[in-house]
């Protein structure tokens, strides 16, 4: 089912890799990045209010953590990042990636654990794992050997977490727990839906519902806990990564986009593209847990 959804843009930065669209509920703004541009923004729908740190390397995504900073991911590690003081800081590199890695998404999880992504920065070899950081020390976790990780994602009550292989187009599923993750298994294969399209950044809605960005795509679509797709919404850019929900009700879609790979010729079919992009959502997020550091 396709929502008729009204659809605004409500930050036009010129994203060349718009990316990792996040609510912060405690500040009540929402962050995203574009990677390419080395860029961490955030934007207060309240005030309009909105601006960009330039962090000291491709930055995937950024997550609140405790004592006011945020977690970053970043093409050579993890680093804090000090909105009060606009400073990054490199806290570690991620064991064993190879140079040609970079990291690419991540959510955190009701333990305050961060579950992250790496992926070959050239989009090319199968050299991508998924990890979990957590007090402080990060090992592997999840799907390993896949060229585009995005994800993971872990809904609310955290006994469930999704990884996406994007160039496989297929979204896997685990089970969690406070003790660790179990093997991971099929969930949807987005190619049936959307053949032309790839899944990128997914979330969990509070109905344990995913929703994932579609590169390629022009949809953000909307998946029941066995797979099946319920809902999408339709957006005016090609190449969808992230969606939020967050606003007081966590009812406000936010959503990042893409230019990367968008022909001159293109363009004009796709006015809102490399934009923040908005609209109502029919079903509610929640609060992101705030990242443990140690």
């Amino acid at each position: 089912m396709e929502i008729n959804a009204e659809v605004r843009e409500v930050l036009k930065p010129g994203f060349k890799l718009g990316e990792g669209a996040l609510w912060d509920a405690d500040r009540q703004l929402v962050w995203f990045v574009d990677i390419k541009r080395h860029l961490l923004w955030h934007f207060d729908p309240a005030t309009g209010s909105n601006a960009s740190a330039e962090a000291p390397g491709q930055i995937g995504w950024a997550l609140p953590a405790e004592g006011g900073l945020l977690l970053c991911g970043l093409k050579d590690g993890l680093y804090t990042f000090d909105p009060a003081h606009q400073k990054f800081e490199r806290l570690m590199a991620v064991p064993g990636e190879p140079a040609g890695n970079r990291l690419n998404d991540a959510c955190s999880d009701p333990w305050g654990r961060v579950w992250l992504g790496s992926m070959d920065d050239a989009e090319e070899h199968a050299s991508g794992n998924f990890y979990v950081f957590d007090k402080g020390e990060i090992r592997q976790a999840g799907p390993s050997g896949i060229s585009i990780t995005n994800g993971p994602a872990v809904s609310g009550s955290g006994d469930r977490i999704y990884f996406t292989d994007t160039v496989a187009k297929k979204i896997l599923v685990a089970d969690l727990s406070a003790s660790g993750v179990g093997e991971a298994r099929p969930f949807v294969d987005t190619s049936v839906d959307f053949p032309d399209a790839y899944p990128d950044g997914p979330i969990v809605d509070v109905e344990d519902h995913v929703w994932t960005g579609l590169y390629f795509g022009s949809h953000v679509a909307r998946y029941s806990p066995d797979g099946k797709l319920v809902a999408s919404v339709k957006l005016p850019a090609r190449d969808i990564t992230k969606m939020a929900l967050g606003g007081a009700d966590f009812r406000t879609a936010y959503v990042t986009t893409a230019t990367k790979n968008l022909e001159p010729a293109d363009a004009p079919k796709f006015p809102a593209a490399g934009n923040l992009l908005s609209f109502d959502s029919p079903v509610a997020g929640f609060a992101t847990p705030k990242v443990k550091l140690g």
